[in-house]
């Protein structure tokens, strides 16, 4: 895939695909970094593991601002195993 190609792919799954899975973008990421200020509220420091959970808080969000989609749950399960292996 080349850079236009990368592009009009981005264009089309951003525009379309993603608001009508998860809503609208302002209110998941408002929820986002609602759910990450929350985390980050209680850390000094960040580790690898931190990233894996902000990632699960991320899919979390989308779970509850979107319609169902098990790419969610799995991308939490993935995420929650790299988190334990770290």
């Amino acid at each position: 895939m080349n850079r236009t190609e990368c592009l009009q792919t981005a264009e089309k799954i951003v525009t379309r695909d993603r608001e009508n899975t998860y809503g609208s973008p302002e209110d998941n990421f408002e929820l986002i970094s609602e759910f990450w200020a929350s985390y980050l509220s209680r850390k000094s420091v960040l580790y690898p593991r931190d990233a894996a959970n902000m990632m699960i808080l991320l899919k979390v969000a989308r779970a509850a601002t979107g319609k169902f989609n098990a790419d969610n749950y799995i991308d939490i399960a993935g995420y929650a195993a790299c988190a334990c292996e770290i």
